[in-house]
């Protein structure tokens, strides 16, 4: 039976004897939850933990195109879709993309990730040379202006050539690299920086009715196979991001059984991406219908995912998030 090591994640000055460094980051533990799919959990202290285990646990995550792991980085959002759940239709000319581009830098923004289609509940299939058309040029006027990381948030490899031509350094597939056979062994061959996510379905239908054995270890397990299928294509670790993908496939009890148990996938051995801004279960439980009026919420629960060692956290609201985890550090 397979075994899952979640660290009880703790942060302070003032470390007991025995306490290991997360992932090279300001933060520590000193006993991890034990998960088995057909056991009850139990906690044990650092030293009961197999050594490969610990390893990936404690080993400081390398510079992601020159961006430092040990710290928080924010990326920014910018969809130049019509219909995008949050932003679609407001960034249609590149000029006014570029302005808001450079807007996230100023603000904060250590990466921005470009998208051409829509991966809201419901969304329609958008073909990819629609798609290279919304993203190519806008992917080319960012990188005439600013040498930021750019993503390009996709899972065709047509679209990822031409964004990676036009100046795109990081690919990120929400299918986890399992819509396109091709895009994993183009990413392997000029060795690029991707993001693996999470998603149960696709998105005209990941929210119709998913259901899982047990979302956290389905989720685990999904990520570990795909970043496998990766280092065979010769990509390492080092070059991989894992996001559990909150909202793509899950309701709202799997979203915060997800939340509540991020530190698991540090397991995994990659940096942790987190995406939760705006989405509809901040806006049911937090009371706001507005989606524009959602980043208070979508502060908090980036933060909580702070507090266990993500490294990355996906937001529309640049400015605030940043001003947030300015402070966050300060007090800590």
């Amino acid at each position: 039976m397979s075994s899952y090591f979640r660290p009880l994640v703790q942060h302070g000055a003032a470390r007991p004897a025995g306490a290991v460094t997360l992932a090279g980051q300001p933060l520590w533990f000193t006993n991890t939850e034990v998960l088995k799919r057909d056991a009850a959990p139990v906690v044990v202290p650092v030293a009961d933990i197999p050594s490969e285990v610990l390893d990936r646990l404690t080993r400081p995550r390398a510079a992601l195109s020159g961006l430092d792991m040990g710290q928080p980085q924010i990326m920014g959002i910018l969809n130049a879709t019509p219909d995008s759940f949050s932003d679609g239709g407001l960034h249609n000319s590149v000029e006014t993309a570029c302005t808001v581009a450079a807007d996230m830098v100023t603000q904060g923004a250590s990466i921005l990730d470009i998208g051409g289609e829509s991966t809201r509940p419901g969304a329609d299939f958008v073909p990819e040379d629609e798609e290279i058309a919304r993203t190519r040029p806008l992917i080319e006027a960012i990188r005439a202006e600013t040498d930021v990381l750019i993503s390009v948030d996709t899972r065709k490899a047509s679209v990822a050539k031409a964004a990676c031509a036009a100046g795109a350094g990081l690919v990120n597939d929400v299918s986890g690299f399992t819509f396109d056979p091709d895009l994993a062994p183009f990413c392997a061959q000029i060795n690029a920086p991707v993001c693996v996510m999470h998603m149960q379905g696709d998105p005209a239908t990941m929210q119709d009715d998913p259901q899982y054995d047990n979302v956290l270890l389905d989720v685990y397990d999904f990520l570990e196979g795909q970043i496998t299928h990766l280092e065979g294509l010769g990509l390492t670790r080092d070059l991989i991001i894992v996001d559990p993908g909150i909202g793509f496939g899950k309701n709202q009890d799997h979203n915060l059984t997800l939340l509540r148990n991020l530190s698991l996938f540090h397991g995994l051995g990659c940096p942790i991406l987190l995406g939760v801004s705006r989405k509809g279960f901040i806006g049911s439980i937090g009371q706001e219908p507005r989606k524009i009026a959602r980043a208070p919420g979508s502060i908090a629960v980036a933060l909580a995912g702070l507090s266990q060692g993500v490294q990355i956290i996906r937001v529309h609201d640049v400015a605030e998030t940043a001003q947030a985890l300015r402070l966050w550090a300060a007090v800590r």
